[in-house]
């Protein structure tokens, strides 16, 4: 009786420790001192055990504040862009370029047709989130930028998440601590029914090891690799609505960009003239001239002769 006394104490002390080393009103809620809770109570209180040594409980409220003291600052920064684009769908191709060559990847990419104003004008829209080491956030911001006709609205936002993850790798100590001494009561045991309820809360501490491992693990990744999401306008949602069936903008727009392109042919024309087709024209040229002269000479010259022989 008095052994099954000390293992409840040492197990239920163990368990305290780990729930008090968490942050101020955070507690485990499942944790394995809550199952033996009334029973491992009162057996205490009958028994006269106030409480474990103070050795046990030491080391782990100092490994705490020295944890707290020296870990780095860790930030989750992320940026959400809307820019108009002449193509969505190219853009978006370019984009998830952009993250494979910086060694990031494509969260999700949506390219879909709908269509705008009154006229039911029939328009390409498109939406891709993408993550990047987080060093090159701001090079990816640049780039993405640089596919714009128009930048309609950007925020680059960082979240401190320093606190969280270091009470979580508290939580995660004192787990792994409880995990420890519930193995070795487990292991001098020799009731059935005392290994089974050790092997009960064993098991529980397990699974809450596991939890805070997951969310550990889901902090890092979201530091070390940047969000961002971008919304990509057509150029025709840019532009004012039409009014009566008429948009002077998009005609002036329309009449630039051709006059533009016109422009271009000429210069176009200009450069293959002066490139390619002005030394062939030398060359075959050149010698069909002086072919030419000679053959109107010589028929001249036979014109003039004949006056003067008659």
């Amino acid at each position: 009786m008095k052994k099954m006394l000390l293992v409840s104490i040492l197990v239920l002390s163990v368990l305290m420790l780990a729930a008090c080393a968490t942050k101020a009103g955070q507690e485990l809620s499942r944790a394995p001192s809550m199952i033996m809770g009334d029973a491992l109570e009162s057996d205490m209180s009958s028994a006269g055990y106030e409480g474990m040594p103070e050795s046990i409980v030491a080391p782990e409220s100092k490994s705490y504040s020295g944890n707290a003291a020296t870990i780095e600052r860790i930030v989750i920064r992320s940026a959400q862009l809307s820019i108009v684009v002449e193509d969505p769908g190219q853009s978006a191709k370019q984009i998830s370029q952009m993250a494979d060559q910086l060694g990031g990847y494509v969260i999700s990419s949506n390219v879909y047709k709908t269509t705008y104003g009154p006229s039911d004008v029939p328009i390409t829209r498109g939406s891709i989130t993408i993550r990047v080491p987080a060093e090159h956030l701001d090079e990816a911001i640049e780039q993405i930028k640089s596919y714009a006709i128009e930048i309609e609205s950007e925020n680059v936002s960082g979240q401190d998440v320093t606190e969280q993850y270091t009470d979580l790798t508290s939580r995660l100590r004192n787990l792994e601590a409880a995990e420890e001494q519930l193995r070795e009561i487990m292991a001098s045991a020799t009731k059935t029914e005392d290994v089974l309820r050790v092997f009960d809360d064993l098991r529980q501490v397990r699974e809450q090891i596991e939890v805070i491992k997951g969310q550990m693990q889901y902090i890092e990744q979201s530091a070390s690799l940047s969000q961002i999401s971008v919304d990509l306008i057509p150029d025709e949602i840019s532009q004012p609505l039409q009014i009566g069936g008429w948009r002077p903008e998009g005609t002036a727009k329309r009449a630039l960009q051709s006059l533009i392109q016109a422009l271009q042919w000429i210069a176009d024309v200009g450069i293959w003239l002066v490139i390619c087709v002005l030394p062939v024209a030398l060359i075959l040229g050149l010698p069909a001239y002086f072919v030419i002269r000679a053959i109107v000479r010589r028929r001249r010259a036979k014109k003039e002769e004949k006056p003067a022989s008659e």
